[in-house]
């Protein structure tokens, strides 16, 4: 079987959606304490603190490991729109170092997750020269998380690269098995939460903050807070007051990034929210395991 080492692991949504997609996880690593630790907690195989700046250490390390697949989502904030979007703050320079880890151990394939923005970025491009100069073909798309098995409005990009494949191989494949309309929190979870309406705190207070379980959720985010008081409902609010209106719990976020009921998370309430709002949602982690797969076994 595939052997995969997750890089920048976190609290372990990309490992998972892999797992459930058939794939054996064999080692996982990051520099966060309190996702390790989330992350250990969840899965039986190794889970071990490495800076993986360091790429030569990183290589050293890894390369015990055998991969046959390098799997990872290097820390977006320095691209995300939620950011200050400076590429060269320093966290940018992660992609590039997955890139360099993974072009110099050269496994038969790599799957990097980032946010949309990294399209505009010049670390994306010296991350595929890397790659390009190992030999690896790549496949490159944005996916709606909500067309994925997934109840939330979230882009995600995927770099899939394989040795010995052409430029667009997997194209087709990640197209597939899109749905034909977004999923719902009602979808998926459907009255489970007790709530029909739910708080989420907007990033500007010109925007909505109240949504329905009848629509996707916006994107989960590393932070949560409650109502405000003396919140205004907006036009676009489906609700024509706040009262009894509540944000979602830390677990219940987790349930929108479609982790279990059975994810155990530690650390701090901060550090839970953080860990959630940072994860690549599982079964979207998991739609692109599956088209893979299948590419692996067609």
């Amino acid at each position: 079987m595939m052997r995969v080492v997750d890089l920048f692991c976190g609290c372990g949504g990309l490992s998972l959606g892999f797992e459930l997609a058939g794939f054996n996880i064999v080692a996982a690593y990051d520099n966060w304490s309190a996702a390790l630790n989330t992350y250990r907690r969840n899965f039986s195989h190794e889970a071990r603190m490495l800076d993986l700046k360091d790429v030569e250490q990183s290589v050293a390390t890894i390369a015990g490991d055998s991969p046959d697949m390098i799997i990872g989502g290097p820390p977006c904030q320095d691209f995300s729109s939620a950011g200050k979007r400076n590429e060269d703050n320093g966290r940018g320079d992660l992609t590039v170092c997955f890139a360099s880890i993974v072009s110099r151990l050269r496994p038969g394939w790599f799957v990097m997750e980032n946010v949309e923005r990294i399209l505009k970025t010049d670390k994306l491009a010296q991350a595929k020269a890397l790659f390009w100069e190992a030999g690896y073909g790549m496949t490159q798309a944005v996916l709606d998380a909500s067309l994925c098995g997934v109840p939330q409005k979230r882009k995600r990009f995927f770099l899939i690269g394989a040795q010995g494949r052409p430029d667009g191989f997997l194209d087709a494949a990640l197209r597939k098995g899109l749905a034909e309309k977004p999923m719902t929190v009602a979808d998926y979870l459907g009255d489970s939460l007790g709530v029909e309406y739910y708080y989420r705190h907007p990033r500007s207070y010109a925007r909505r903050g109240i949504f329905s379980i009848h629509e996707p959720s916006p994107t989960i985010r590393g932070v949560n807070r409650p109502v405000p008081q003396g919140y205004q409902v907006k036009p676009n609010d489906p609700v024509q007051s706040v009262e009894g209106i509540r944000p979602l719990t830390t677990i219940e976020r987790s349930y929108i990034q479609t982790f279990p009921p059975t994810y155990c998370f530690l650390g701090s309430k901060t550090e839970q929210e953080q860990m959630i709002g940072n994860a690549v949602p599982v079964n979207l982690a998991r739609y692109v395991a599956s088209a893979i797969r299948a590419c692996l076994y067609q």
